[in-house]
């Protein structure tokens, strides 16, 4: 008789039930159903496959994208008492091969590969004759080019379904829209099976998206308000990420870059440290991210417009995971938008055919994230509704905090639109605002645009008004950016519209001062520990970080700081009344529980 999944979830892992979700995923996949599950960051995933997988009498593989990701699953596995093997370019040949003989042999059920270690002639026939029981993919998005983060290598994992057709086929992302779901149980198993979503709300997080106006000093304001906690600030380039870290170390903050362009050893050595220190901030290009599973990143700062509502998503989603309240904030300008629009043009496909597709879709999905920026109802319900979700006003982002005015700008939008059809639709917002103010440029004089009706009308409003009202205007579809026409404006039909008097426009509130609008509260986010001891908690966490220094791991594997917060209430004085706390399963209290039990009574003496 096989065991239960409530008796592994206790038994091994130490949680006394699952969590909302969990259960459900569980049950399919024992039951040999194909599925698909789209769940929010920090909800739980991994023991979604892990239960089955041992309660299984086959093995389970588990494809990740990411060696470090592989890593930290199978050290958490093992930290709980689970043989897991790891098979990975990082490893020799001869480490290799002993993990694969523990899976041939049953010693470890559960083997993590890569797509591209997998999908290779040698080793799926050597997997034929395991006859696996489950086949995982990991940040499934990844097999899609619907998805935000298409991986080539991970296509090939469509042949898994014909070759395995015995294999539960099991798929976790916490990024998918409509298209890239259905892409998804298409690919990997012909859609013969359940596409499950448990949601894309993150309520622990406060979403905050600013206009820049000088992201030095915002970036700053945001930052005083949280020394003293972990983050992550992504910047568009290797450069700003550089110039940005060496900033932030001379105003006293301990930041440490991340991008494609340095060595392999100094990323390695850089994440080892956001990792398993406190109040590091690491400072980042897309090339961090994925698969980072630190619980206690209580902020991400984007000081670029990201690429989409896709890949928005999927880097808030590093904050708070552990369920505690995180922040979230943007700061984006019209270059931001210009550089995106170019990107996307500069990408390439192979056909004329796809490359029209990819560029309309990648501009449709800039144009969501647009929206969002300028949101103004409730900017979480815009980030659900993108994702085909509902949700009432949220009291916990920055349009519900503190909403923002509304004005009728339809005669500004008729100086800005007219100003634009006069000169051709050719120019800039640099020049177009130059018009509307009457300044005396060599290059308004050189085309004869000082003659033109619209010079000078605008004169009322500052430079700055009219960079936000011109950004305004392009994230709500009235004017476009011609990216092949070296930036110039262009009007929409609805912009055309409002020129006509057709309709209307109605803009958000724009602050006079070019200072950012108001100083940074202090942090909402600090943890409710105020019925603990302080100094208890900071003994516990000191022992945390020596344990898992010794065994060469990031902290949480040890144990997650809830598990932490749990002990200092309950004050377990044995080792039975320690097994009771939340994350404290077999293999953990006979590592860990002695030490945290002195410790413990060393606090309370």
């Amino acid at each position: 008789m096989r065991s239960s999944p409530q008796d592994v979830l206790a038994g091994v892992f130490g949680f006394q039930g699952f969590r909302p979700g969990q259960e459900e995923i569980v049950d399919r996949l024992l039951a040999g159903t194909h599925t698909l599950t789209v769940m929010p960051t920090g909800a739980g995933k991994s023991l979604c496959y892990q239960v089955p997988a041992l309660i299984f009498d086959r093995p389970s593989i588990v494809v990740s994208p990411l060696v470090a990701l592989m890593d930290d699953q199978v050290a958490g596995l093992r930290a709980n008492g689970v043989d897991a093997a790891c098979i990975h370019s990082g490893q020799s040949r001869e480490q290799n091969v002993d993990e694969w003989m523990k899976v041939r042999n049953g010693t470890a059920k559960l083997l993590y590969m890569s797509p591209e270690r997998l999908m290779t002639d040698r080793m799926l026939a050597a997997l034929e004759r395991l006859n696996p029981a489950m086949f995982v993919v990991d940040e499934a998005h990844c097999i899609s080019k619907w998805g935000a983060s298409f991986r080539p290598e991970y296509e090939m994992l469509s042949a898994l379904a014909d070759r395995f057709p015995d294999a539960t086929m099991a798929a976790f992302t916490a990024t998918a829209d409509n298209a890239t779901r259905r892409d998804i149980a298409e690919k990997l198993f012909r859609s013969r099976g359940d596409i499950v979503v448990h949601g894309f709300d993150r309520p622990n997080l406060t979403l905050g998206v600013t206009p820049k106006v000088h992201w030095k000093k915002q970036l700053m304001a945001f930052l005083d308000a949280r020394r003293g906690q972990a983050g992550i600030v992504y910047c568009l380039s290797r450069r700003m990420t550089d110039e940005v870290a060496e900033m932030l170390t001379g105003e006293g903050i301990r930041a440490l870059p991340y991008h494609a362009g340095l060595p392999p050893e100094v990323r390695k050595e850089n994440q080892d440290i956001f990792m398993t220190e406190d109040a590091v901030v690491m400072v980042a290009t897309i090339a961090f991210g994925m698969g980072i599973d630190k619980p206690d990143i209580r902020f991400v700062f984007h000081l670029n417009l990201p690429g989409s509502m896709e890949a928005y998503y999927q880097e808030i989603g590093r904050a708070g995971r552990d369920g505690n309240p995180s922040e979230v904030q943007m700061l984006f300008g019209l270059d931001d938008i210009r550089m995106r629009r170019q990107f996307i043009d500069q990408d390439g496909e192979n056909s004329e055919h796809k490359l029209r597709e990819h560029k309309l879709r990648e501009h449709k999905r800039l144009d969501a994230l647009l929206a969002y920026c300028e949101a103004t109802r409730c900017r979480r319900a815009a980030l659900l509704s993108y994702f085909g979700e509902d949700s009432e006003a949220c009291g916990n982002c920055d349009t519900c905090l503190d909403p923002p005015v509304l004005i009728d700008g339809t005669r500004e939008a008729q100086m800005l639109l007219s100003a634009i059809a006069r000169t051709g639709q050719a120019f800039g917002a640099a020049h177009i605002i130059d018009i509307l103010r009457g300044a005396k440029t060599a290059k308004i004089e050189e085309r004869g645009h000082d003659s033109l009706p619209t010079f000078g009308i605008g004169a009322d409003h500052d430079k700055p008004f009219w960079q936000a009202f011109i950004r305004q205007a392009v994230a709500g579809g009235y004017v476009s950016i011609n990216i092949e026409g070296y930036g110039g404006l262009v009007l929409t039909r609805n912009g055309d519209a409002v020129l006509k008097g057709e309709e209307s426009f109605t803009y958000r509130e724009i602050p006079k001062s070019t200072k950012p609008a108001r100083s940074e509260r202090r942090s909402k986010v600090e943890m409710d520990t105020s019925d603990i001891d302080g100094d208890l908690l900071a003994s516990l966490k000191a022992l945390r970080r020596d344990l898992a220094a010794e065994r060469n791991v990031p902290a949480y594997i040890v144990f997650g700081d809830a598990t932490l917060i749990d002990m200092c209430r309950m004050r377990p004085e044995t080792l039975d009344q320690m097994s009771l706390v939340n994350g404290v399963g077999p293999k953990k209290l006979q590592d860990f529980g002695p030490a945290f039990l002195r410790a413990l009574s060393a606090g309370a003496a």
